[in-house]
């Protein structure tokens, strides 16, 4: 559910009743909306996260390793979340009238703003502030723009999550036990590759944990992985939403995996 307050913040855009959203300037834009979210962010914690009801803490989590929480998904979960958000932000400032670059640009500052402002309200409730979350969260977001804003990069390297929904849970953004996280390397990004059937194939480099949220046997899995680069077939048919949040989301069962256990 944490995850899902940010995502709707700006799913649906912060406006207020009263004036014309359009005729405000887009500087003024980002910081309302920034104002706005981190205010709703702090609200719903105060809520139903209970910050401000204790001491301000921090804790080490620790990173990967079998005795962890979540077996390092979640820092995983915290790195995506970073990345995505910055590029949705920063598409959604580009649309407000910015550079592409400088939406980006913008759009991961906000997304760092976000999800630390959640990791600073976390420390003072029992959750505690994570280094890890917090060192996370930073690097989502700084890929986003490194990555983001260099075209022969950008159209070489995809950051995804996949998900195959159980219906049973109440908050998928934690439902670590069903999501694997990896990196898409697209041959159709480079110049070398030049056969055109070769152009439709992408490696994968991935890792999930299973058995950490439920009484099973902890499990640690790194795979690699020959899928279907769907982003350039849906580009060919002109579903160009479509085959963006292909380079977000992973569809499963479009792909081979070795995998190996940790």
């Amino acid at each position: 559910m944490r995850y899902l307050v940010i995502l709707c913040l700006f799913v649906f855009p912060v406006t207020a009743s009263g004036f014309d959203w359009q005729q405000i300037p887009k500087e003024k834009k980002v910081v309302y909306a920034n104002a706005a979210g981190l205010a709703v962010i702090t609200g719903w914690g105060i809520a139903n996260w209970d910050y401000f009801s204790t001491a301000p803490s921090a804790k080490k989590e620790g990173w990967f390793a079998g005795n962890t929480k979540e077996g390092g998904a979640d820092k995983l979960g915290h790195f995506y979340t970073s990345y995505a958000l910055s590029h949705f932000l920063g598409h959604t400032y580009e649309n407000w009238g910015y550079s592409p670059r400088q939406g980006l640009k913008l759009g991961a500052l906000s997304a760092f703003a976000m999800m630390n402002g959640m990791e600073l309200g976390d420390s003072f409730s029992d959750y505690g502030f994570s280094y890890e979350d917090f060192t996370m969260n930073a690097l989502g977001c700084t890929a986003a723009y490194f990555i983001g804003s260099r075209p022969e990069l950008d159209k070489k390297i995809d950051f995804r999550i996949e998900y195959r929904p159980r219906f049973d849970t109440a908050d998928v953004f934690t439902d670590y036990e069903r999501q694997k996280f990896l990196v898409a390397l697209k041959l159709d990004g480079f110049e070398q590759v030049t056969h055109p059937l070769f152009k439709y194939l992408e490696l994968h480099l991935g890792y999930y944990a299973r058995g950490f949220s439920s009484h099973g046997t902890p499990e640690r899995t790194l795979y690699a992985g020959i899928g279907v680069n769907l982003s350039r077939i849906l580009n060919g048919f002109s579903l160009n939403r479509l085959s963006t949040l292909t380079r977000f989301i992973q569809v499963p069962y479009s792909y081979i995996e070795l995998d190996k256990s940790l």
